[in-house]
C-alpha cells in the first residue's frame, strides 16, 4: 500500500480530491482499485456480528488466514479528529476478532471548506495520540496501527 501512496500519479489523484467540500469516499476511490488487487474487500460486512453493533464495517478488510489475523483499512478526511474517527477506527480494529492489524489513512493537511483560512493538520495530531495505546497499561490487541498521510 505504502508504495502505492507513494506513486507520484497515485499522489496527484489523491491531490485532486483532498479538497475543501469533497468527501473521504472520494479519497478511497483513488486507492480502490490498488487495495482490491492486494485483496482488500471494501466495506466487509458480518465482522462484527457479535457485537451489539452488528452493522459496523470497515473501508476495507483484508484477511490474512494463514496468520490467523486480518488487517482492517480506514480513509478518513475531514471527520479524523473532529469527530475522533481515528478513535473509532482504532476501536473497530480493537473490537474486531478477525483482524489486529490497522491501516489508517489520514489528511497530512486538511481544509474544510472554501470560505474557511483554518488549515488543520489531522495527521500530526493522530501521530501523537496513537501511541497511548501501545504503552505500558493501555495495551490493547491491536497489534500494529500504520498511519498513512495523503
Amino acid at each position: 500500500m505504502l508504495l502505492h501512496l507513494r506513486d507520484p500519479e497515485a499522489q496527484r489523484l489523491i491531490d485532486e480530491v483532498n479538497q475543501p467540500g469533497r468527501s473521504s469516499g472520494e479519497v478511497q476511490a483513488t486507492i480502490l482499485g490498488r487495495a482490491a488487487s492486494l485483496g482488500f474487500r471494501s466495506e466487509a460486512r458480518g465482522l462484527f456480528s457479535d457485537y451489539s453493533t452488528p452493522g459496523l464495517r470497515p473501508d476495507y478488510f483484508l484477511e490474512l488466514p494463514a496468520h490467523e489475523t486480518g488487517i482492517l483499512l480506514e480513509v478518513e478526511r475531514g471527520k479524523t479528529t473532529i469527530n475522533n474517527m481515528d478513535l473509532l477506527d482504532f476501536w473497530k480494529c480493537h473490537i474486531c476478532v478477525t483482524a489486529d492489524h490497522l491501516f489508517l489513512m489520514v489528511p497530512q493537511r486538511l481544509q474544510q471548506n472554501l470560505d474557511a483560512s483554518r488549515i488543520t493538520r489531522p495527521f500530526d495530531y493522530v501521530k501523537k495520540r496513537l501511541p497511548t495505546f501501545f504503552s505500558g497499561s493501555n495495551y490493547t490487541n491491536v497489534r500494529s496501527a500504520w498511519l498513512f498521510g495523503y
